[in-house]
């Protein structure tokens, strides 16, 4: 490390930014953690100072920080608990934006974002806010990065605990439809902490994945097969049938509002169903792992395994429906 930063880390009680918070850490950063009044401050580093104040005004957010050490870097790891267009307007953006114009008065030199790799192809109200913070961060005139992981260890792990129990591993189509290279919290938090000395990252858009190839359903059954010294079985699901609950939900949110929401949730499965999470090569109008670039040690494959033999716990968060980015 070339320099010692004061970072003042958002999003910090999740599980990536808990995961970055150790790293900031470990890589002797001094780090600030923002976290929301009565929420739990465990699993934090010893040394991180925690700033308890909610990202609702610049004016009290900035009052709160000054009350603790400069930051020079402002780190954001914050992002919608649904998805659903008012939550991912208000958080994706707005609170992210409240955040901006924080570390613009407070003279921060470089903001980091956490966003995700499905921007590509943005279909979404979530990805829209996220891109619409995007853009207004690159014009900020700050120093920028912004980083876009593809699939998250705990977003892929929900299946896990239906295979233990002698379910079948569902998949759509043929279970190939999509792929990605998924990333452990700890490598991405390592990541984001090596992205502040990293003269390559600044003013850049950075795609990462997890080591090794890309990873199918498919390829998730046959591993856990290997894991577990027997055939997992798998339930074949129609990505029509997708359509078909997002159009009767879409219909009904009409008349019932409270559906609108399970409407976008309905179509967020959906994305998550057919769209892979890889660098997306627009000459060619294809996903292209060669291209989504590797990072870490972790493999998703360790990770099943210490959750099989009751080593790790699948903490899957409050963003469960859509943390694979």
């Amino acid at each position: 490390m070339t320099h010692r930063c004061e970072v003042l880390l958002a999003g910090a009680t999740g599980t990536i930014g808990r995961a970055t918070a150790w790293a900031l850490m470990a890589d002797g950063h001094g780090v600030t953690c923002l976290v929301r009044p009565g929420a739990s401050a465990e699993g934090l580093p010893p040394g991180a100072h925690i700033l308890r104040a909610q990202i609702d005004s610049t004016q009290a957010l900035q009052k709160a920080i000054e009350q603790g050490p400069a930051p020079e870097v402002m780190i954001s790891c914050i992002a919608s608990r649904t998805g659903v267009k008012a939550d991912a307007w208000a958080v994706d953006h707005d609170a992210n934006q409240i955040l901006l114009d924080t570390a613009k008065t407070l003279g921060v030199q470089h903001f980091v974002l956490l966003s995700a790799i499905c921007v590509q192809r943005p279909k979404l109200a979530f990805q829209q806010a996220k891109l619409a913070f995007e853009a207004s961060l690159m014009a900020s005139g700050l120093t920028w990065t912004i980083v876009r992981p593809t699939a998250f260890f705990k977003s892929l792990s929900g299946q896990v605990a239906r295979v233990m129990a002698g379910k079948p591993f569902l998949v759509f189509g043929d279970g190939r439809l999509t792929a990605c290279k998924p990333i452990s919290d700890r490598d991405l938090g390592r990541f984001l902490s090596q992205s502040l000395t990293d003269p390559a990252a600044r003013n850049a858009i950075l795609p990462i994945g997890g080591p090794g190839p890309a990873i199918t359903p498919m390829d998730q059954v046959n591993g856990l097969s290997r894991l577990m010294g027997k055939p997992v079985p798998v339930k074949r699901v129609p990505l029509r049938m997708m359509d078909v609950i997002g159009g009767v939900l879409g219909v009904a949110g009409k008349v019932i509002p409270p559906l609108r929401s399970k409407a976008e949730l309905a179509r967020i499965g959906k994305y998550y169903a057919s769209e892979s999470m890889l660098v997306w090569d627009e000459s060619r109008a294809r996903y292209d792992a060669e291209a989504t670039p590797s990072f870490g040690e972790d493999t998703l494959f360790d990770y099943y395994a210490d959750l099989l033999a009751g080593r790790a716990t699948a903490e899957r968060g409050e963003h469960a429906v859509f943390s694979d980015g």
